[in-house]
């Protein structure tokens, strides 16, 4: 069964059968003519790059001798994972994995030089910048997209939404995507949703001149503690997924040197609601 994109809950498994088949002596090849697999299957399902079913789980917790308890939670975290996200809607729309660890993070910080954070798009807004991004794209794509991305932003608004930290450079609030009166409704959302306790929202001021946020975009999600942080970017190229710890480690530091860089969260709404006023302007 392939998966093209592993949730945290595969990752967790597969990383949980590691461990078994290590403390149990075994080693991949051993595994694999055990169990009647390839080493290739092994390695892709300890890598989270391929599903399990729960049968198969219960093989390979019983060749590394795991205890009854053990057995039953990972066979239940196999049932977990295969539970079907809001996002398998939008197939079409998302081609990466992003959304998917998303959607299981505890904590999402988000560095964007550019644009509003996707998170924090109002509808109108995102309504133009997908339609000047693609040109190609008919009414009722655009409206899809649009539909994917705000219920993304649902997530963030939930009653188990995560912790949202982003940092926003202060060129985002003054580039005009559509009207003024389209810039108008963005910016009164990001008022309104920065005074939700769990996100913060902090401003790089233009003033700052160079800085460590200049090479592009870039996310770092966290998850339950037992679970690594991943990193994340964009590009027209294609998406770029940062998972070895030392990167992640300078992703971390990066946003942390960028947080001294930017005003404080009270500062920022102060430049934020300066330049919702502009719009007012005659």
């Amino acid at each position: 069964m392939s998966m093209k994109s592993p949730t945290v809950r595969h990752r967790r498994l597969g990383r949980e059968l590691r461990r078994l088949r290590e403390n149990a002596g075994l080693s991949v090849a051993e595994v694999a003519v055990q169990l009647g697999w390839s080493v290739s299957k092994v390695n892709r399902i300890e890598n989270a790059r391929i599903a399990l079913t729960p049968s198969s789980v219960s093989h390979a917790c019983d060749l590394f001798g795991a205890d009854s308890s053990t057995k039953a939670g990972l066979i239940q975290l196999c049932k977990d994972a295969a539970v079907r996200g809001w996002w398998t809607a939008y197939h079409d729309v998302f081609g990466g994995s992003y959304v998917v660890l998303e959607a299981d993070a505890s904590v999402i910080r988000t560095w964007e030089p550019l644009l509003i954070p996707g998170l924090l798009q109002h509808k109108e807004y995102a309504q133009e910048l997908i339609r000047g991004g693609r040109p190609d794209l008919g009414a009722s794509d655009i409206e899809r997209r649009v539909a994917a991305r705000m219920t993304r932003k649902i997530h963030l608004l939930g009653p188990n939404a995560p912790t949202f930290h982003a940092l926003v450079d202060e060129g985002a609030l003054r580039r005009p995507i559509g009207p003024s009166s389209v810039m108008a409704c963005q910016l009164d959302d990001l008022l309104q949703v920065a005074d939700r306790p769990n996100v913060t929202i902090q401003i790089l001021p233009l003033a700052a001149g160079p800085h460590i946020g200049l090479d592009g975009a870039f996310s770092v999600l966290s998850f339950d503690p037992e679970d690594p942080d991943v990193g994340y970017t964009g590009c027209p190229g294609g998406d770029v997924y940062v998972e070895a710890t030392d990167q992640v480690r300078s992703l971390r530091v990066a946003f942390e040197r960028l947080i001294d860089t930017c005003l404080s969260p009270e500062e920022s709404t102060a430049v934020i609601a300066e330049a919702r006023s502009e719009h007012d302007r005659p």
